[in-house]
């Protein structure tokens, strides 16, 4: 079988949409109005307005992640393990939402938490006189990212730990090693690469989100991403929003680098099968 031959589409695809792409950004970003070289967006976007819009938009970002570590690896352990028979029909219930428009899943907590909306009323039906804004805050946008993207993280985990082989856990236990010396020792480090998966799928589009940003947290919650769409949809600026997408991207290639290598501290114990417990 000539596998160049079965290659070449996706060669394609990823020439047209990932190398295509980043080169214009790569362009936009270094050239000015008039397409000579010049590093004039990047010395704007040092402005200690968008500084402030990038550090917040991280600081978000990691806060959705660890939410969704903290929800989303008990729910895949939930679902992985031996005795629970519905894994089938939860993994359904989890994935159904996402069978629905982005856009029209984030609306849907707009209704929710608007002033007059159902959380408001059942507040105050429960004896909550002035329930406190939900909407337009730094609360609604948190809440939407960790809904929105709290599946990307359960999936990766669960497929760890559903191809974990359980008999190093019974040889752990056997040995006599407690529960929790079981889990931080053989199915923690045998489920990180699932866990670097998770926070790499959540963490990604949770500091690149303007959509989520946009409409739960309108104009009081201005995220980097925001200003990247501003720039190329309302201000016509490519070269600065080109700039800011690239310095947006270093960030991120950082964080991801920085996760993997803290998920290597794990790779010891994975070769030598979890039996040092």
């Amino acid at each position: 079988m000539n596998t160049k031959r079965w290659g070449t589409p996706y060669l394609v695809w990823m020439a047209v949409f990932i190398i295509a792409p980043m080169v214009l950004v790569l362009y936009y970003a270094f050239t000015n109005a008039e397409g000579g070289f010049s590093l004039k967006s990047f010395a704007e976007f040092a402005d200690p307005l968008y500084i402030g819009v990038l550090l917040r938009s991280l600081w978000l970002a990691l806060i959705c992640t660890v939410i969704c570590l903290g929800l989303g690896y008990p729910a895949a352990y939930f679902l992985a393990s031996k005795g629970f028979s519905k894994a089938n029909i939860m993994l359904v219930l989890f994935l159904l939402p996402m069978w629905m428009n982005f856009v029209l899943r984030t609306y849907a907590w707009m209704v929710i938490l608007e002033p007059n909306g159902i959380l408001h009323k059942a507040m105050v039906a429960i004896g909550i006189a002035n329930p406190p804004q939900m909407l337009n805050n730094t609360f609604a946008v948190v809440l939407g990212m960790v809904y929105n993207f709290l599946t990307f993280m359960i999936l990766p985990i669960y497929t760890s730990l559903s191809k974990m082989d359980h008999s190093l856990v019974e040889a752990a236990q056997d040995l006599g090693a407690r529960p929790g010396r079981v889990f931080r020792r053989v199915t923690l480090p045998l489920s990180m690469p699932g866990v670097i998966s998770g926070i790499t799928m959540v963490f990604m589009p949770a500091a690149s989100t303007f959509a989520i940003s946009s409409m739960l947290g309108g104009s009081m919650v201005s995220l980097v991403g925001d200003v990247i769409e501003a720039q190329f949809v309302t201000v016509h600026n490519w070269n600065f929003g080109s700039a800011i997408s690239l310095v947006l991207l270093v960030f991120i290639l950082l964080s991801m680098r920085m996760v993997n290598g803290a998920g290597e501290v794990g790779t010891p114990a994975k070769k030598r099968g979890g039996a040092k417990t």
